[in-house]
């Protein structure tokens, strides 16, 4: 047979001759540096539990096994999958199974059709918990929540699949996917999968007041941040009742163009962050229970950003506008908010709201948010939580690896994942081969290395810790180096 070890194919290259040969046999992967991840995920026992609570139940012989499922899963989504489909890339992977207690990586049809008919309810109070179990330890400081929602395009005949708020794609059916996001970890607490036309906060804000009357009054955020469609009665006076901040921004309505108007006769503005000039006053719109603090900020236009940038932006902010005041171009932005923190305190604070996007944009493009689509909204509302999960296992292992340096998927995978690996077996022995192609191996090892060190030694102590107690010491390694956002929420004003 051409291609075997006795009849290899001969390459003609612009360099060298190749004798090429097919050994399926081998014990190979392409991911050689995940075996790390798994000692991460078996020492704080979160894998384990979360396989051990999954609500799957198969009554047939031939079902796979729910630890191959949730595995399979957890692969994909390591390995970048969007689809299904591209699970069977990693069908002949033999090694990472190993490290994660699996037998084999299931087809794509067994993963795509294991919770099909599965109970909703229970699979939300599963994921929820295993989402609260990744994050739960981050609640230790002071903290905000950024509250948001992502548009997820559509190409076939899902169920929830409605033409709604969609601006890179007008007119296509969406999801829409409403999400909580821990700030500076960029942990996402939770992320619920509605129907396209279901984009507004009020469609988030259930969700919201759950997370939040679930959590302890020390564990609660100091703030929860929110763009100009969160700036609304029900939200602010949620956030007023349970005694949490709030800082939304806010749309450029009638009764906000007259406070911009007063306020600019008034005079008193006083410097911001980055160009910008800040002054307060207060307001209650038509709709609102009470008056709040309404701080507005403004920065001239400069000539060069005027013509197709004003269009622009406009498009694109629309809750931004532009005025004319004695002959400069300004652009305004209002926000309200419970604090009592100073203009540039709080300027920055809603401008650090940044990272929450940059991870939903990152949820979108390397964790499978955009794709994994069934007919039915259960299981694309599973797959987006399963998403998160392992999103957050693996935000908190590069974390942990490098305490107070982030880094995106799209540089932590191939410097701390992405390895050739082969393993040798002699005797008793498992021994794994690696070599990164990487150009920063040297430092991929000595941050893997290290992190398995540390692990290692969770277990070594004269009283063994419990799975929950080495989860606790992961956490509080990540932890060390955090100031952030304590110093970020600025001063008192007056």
């Amino acid at each position: 047979m051409p291609g075997s070890p006795q009849n290899p194919v001969v390459v003609e290259t612009l360099g060298r001759q190749f004798h090429v040969e097919w050994d399926p046999q081998a014990q190979v992967t392409p991911l050689g540096h995940l075996v790390f991840f798994a000692q991460f995920l078996a020492s704080g026992g979160v894998f384990s539990d979360w396989v051990r609570s999954c609500p799957l139940a198969y009554s047939s012989a031939n079902a796979p096994e729910v630890v191959n499922i949730l595995g399979t899963y957890l692969l994909a989504f390591l390995a970048g999958n969007r689809r299904y489909a591209h699970i069977t890339a990693l069908r002949a992977d033999s090694v990472n199974p190993i490290g994660l207690g699996m037998t084999k990586v299931c087809s794509e049809d067994s993963v795509r059709r294991a919770f099909a008919h599965a109970d909703p309810e229970a699979c939300a109070r599963w994921m929820l918990q295993a989402l609260r179990r990744s994050w739960e330890p981050a609640l230790s400081a002071d903290w905000v929540l950024d509250i948001d929602a992502t548009i997820k395009p559509l190409y076939g005949h899902q169920e929830g699949a409605e033409v709604g708020y969609n601006p890179h794609k007008p007119g296509r059916p969406s999801h829409a996917l409403h999400a909580l996001v821990h700030r500076g970890t960029r942990m996402v607490l939770d992320v619920e999968v509605r129907p396209g036309k279901e984009h507004a906060s009020r469609h988030s804000a259930a969700n919201l007041w759950r997370l939040l009357d679930e959590l302890s009054p020390a564990q609660r955020p100091r703030l929860v941040c929110g763009d100009a469609g969160y700036g609304n009665e029900m939200l602010m006076a949620g956030c007023e009742q349970r005694g949490v901040g709030y800082t939304f921004r806010l749309r450029k309505t009638q009764g906000v163009k007259g406070l911009v108007r007063l306020l600019e006769h008034r005079g008193g503005w006083r410097p911001a962050v980055n160009g910008w000039e800040g002054i307060e006053g207060r307001l209650r719109l038509q709709g609102w229970s009470a008056e709040r603090r309404v701080v507005i900020y403004r920065r001239a236009l400069q000539a060069r950003d005027r013509g197709e940038a004003r269009e622009e932006r406009t498009r694109m902010l629309p809750g931004w506008s532009e005025e004319v005041v004695r002959g400069e171009v300004w652009e305004h932005h209002a926000m309200v908010t419970n604090l009592g923190v100073d203009l540039m305190g709080l300027c920055d604070l809603y401008r650090q709201r940044a990272d929450a996007e940059n991870a939903l944009d990152e949820m979108k493009s390397q964790w499978g948010w955009s794709g994994f689509m069934t007919r039915d909204l259960l299981r694309c509302q599973v797959t987006a939580r399963i998403g998160a999960l392992v999103y957050n296992w693996w935000s908190a292992f590069v974390a942990c690896a490098e305490p107070g340096r982030g880094r995106e998927a799209v540089t932590s995978r191939p410097l701390m994942m992405s390895a050739m690996g082969r393993v040798v077996e002699s005797g008793r022995q498992l021994r794994l081969k690696v070599t990164s192609l990487h150009g920063r191996r040297d430092e991929a090892q000595g941050l893997l290395a290290g992190l398995s060190a540390f692990l290692s030694g969770l277990g070594n102590g004269a009283e063994p810790l419990t799975a929950e107690g080495r989860w606790q010491r992961i956490w509080g390694r990540i932890m060390t180096p955090w100031t952030h956002p304590r110093e970020a929420l600025g001063l008192p004003s007056g």
